[in-house]
């Protein structure tokens, strides 16, 4: 398991905009996360005090980060398109939904980037955030080898996304 201060080492998102506190567990194809800071009333991403579903996404790309770094992608990048957004729920403040998991996993990987699925659940295992994020990776200088080899696709999860962490580990209840 890692803490929010290693995990602050490996990906861009430092202080509070770091809105994970622990790595669970992770392979080569995804890493499960935990995070307390949607029920912080300093989350930087509040809004008129309110944490609307939508910065789920950022919950789930630095999942997807934080999953790069661990994997030997050390060149930060940046998201460049967000598909298939899906939001159970209007907020994600609710101290009901108690500790979420953040679940990213590595759709395909390339030299200029990578896809990850997401998804964002309550402590219950109730789906709140789910999708899909695209992260580009500017070319490096001339002559450099920008990370170790990836395969040019990776197969996506067998299981929908939304039921399945993709990276093999029992869904967490059923939206």
């Amino acid at each position: 398991m890692l803490g929010a201060a290693r995990i602050r080492d490996l990906i861009p998102q430092q202080g509070a905009m770091c809105l994970l506190e622990a790595a669970l567990r992770w392979d080569a194809r995804g890493v499960l996360c935990r995070a307390t800071s949607h029920l912080d009333l300093a989350n930087p991403l509040r809004a008129a005090g309110r944490l609307g579903a939508v910065t789920g996404a950022e919950y789930g790309m630095q999942a997807a980060a934080l999953h790069g770094a661990l994997t030997g992608y050390r060149r930060p990048g940046v998201i460049a398109a967000l598909r298939d957004l899906r939001c159970e729920v209007a907020r994600l403040d609710q101290a009901a939904f108690g500790t979420l998991t953040v679940r990213a996993w590595r759709l395909a990987a390339g030299e200029a980037g990578s896809v990850y699925g997401f998804a964002v659940r309550a402590a219950s295992g109730r789906l709140l955030v789910a999708g899909q994020g695209t992260v580009m990776v500017p070319a490096p200088p001339s002559g450099v080898l920008a990370h170790p080899p990836w395969p040019a696709l990776s197969r996506p999860p067998a299981q929908d996304p939304a039921r399945s962490d993709g990276g093999g580990w029992p869904a967490q209840g059923r939206p």
